[in-house]
């Protein structure tokens, strides 16, 4: 199987990162090499926590970046044939890595997304865990949606087979590195949300990319930003979105999605309204229109 490099960017939350470590230490492939990107952590505690496994190379960024810098500096600096990032949020699972590294075989497949379900102690071990993302899916329309979120996991089981899907969520794809490098890496501009989306579209250019359901990473879901997204982060991942759409969608494609799109931008503009958010959307929206 190809050499793998788990990439992990990380700012502050370093009892999370310790946490990923731990069951990285446990799961990893012995010739596997892990690198921690400290994005400039307050007091360098990203650095402290990596610095407890021995086996984490450690890169720290001289001022906070953001998750595209952080995560394109870990993979220019890995060295495997197989790049995974990793939320610092996200824990793995016996075999994670080798299912996935398996799809590689074929050198069709440019990327693979595991099976990420969601770690919500509040629900976990009484309830059947829920689905956070079986790879990603993009409507024409202009906006991105995770395969299955939130569909109860055992009740959807059958129906999570592996097979092609539309993209990789970043929480925890796999990349084959030369495709990443050739696809021209993640958005800096972007500092964090729907980068993921942005890159495979491009990467969709180069191959395939697969779903596989034996990898499995766990993922706590909330704790990026809470259950509810405060205005700056609606800002910014409204403004991303759109960005996504008018970097991607071009020629003919974007002449005959534009109807579509300004259909789903009034629907979300309507919704918006409905939750009390539609100035940091709308916002969100003009920045990107601007080009800002």
């Amino acid at each position: 199987m190809p050499r793998l490099s788990v990439v992990i960017p990380s700012h502050r939350r370093a009892d999370l990162l310790r946490l990923c470590l731990q069951t990285v230490a446990a799961h990893r492939l012995a010739d596997s090499e892990v690198i921690v990107v400290d994005d400039c952590s307050p007091a360098g505690c990203v650095s402290s926590a990596a610095a407890e496994f021995p086996f984490v190379r450690l890169i720290r960024l001289p001022k906070q970046s953001g998750f595209c810098v952080a995560a394109n500096a870990g993979i220019r600096a890995a060295t495997g044939d197989v790049v995974e990032l990793l939320n610092d949020d996200t824990e793995v699972t016996p075999g994670w890595a080798d299912a996935a590294l398996a799809r590689f075989a074929d050198p069709a497949v440019v990327a693979v997304a595991p099976l990420v379900l969601q770690l919500d102690p509040a629900r976990l071990p009484h309830l059947p865990p829920l689905v956070d993302s079986a790879g990603d899916e993009y409507d024409p329309g202009g906006f991105a949606r995770k395969r299955w979120h939130g569909s109860n996991a055992l009740a959807v089981g059958s129906r999570l087979t592996a097979g092609n899907c539309w993209g990789v969520s970043a929480t925890a794809g796999f990349y084959r590195r030369s495709a990443l490098l050739s696809a021209g890496l993640f958005p800096e501009h972007f500092g964090a949300y729907f980068e993921d989306v942005d890159l495979s579209h491009r990467l969709r250019k180069h191959g395939q990319v697969w779903f596989e359901p034996s990898s499995v990473v766990w993922h706590r879901v909330s704790a990026s930003y809470g259950r509810v997204p405060n205005r700056r982060v609606l800002e910014q991942q409204s403004c991303n979105e759109e960005r996504v759409f008018w970097r991607n969608v071009r020629g003919r494609e974007m002449w005959r999605n534009l109807p579509r799109h300004a259909a789903v931008l009034a629907g979300k503009a309507v919704r918006r309204m409905g939750e009390g958010r539609f100035v940091p959307w709308m916002v969100g929206r003009l920045r990107a229109w601007c080009g800002a």
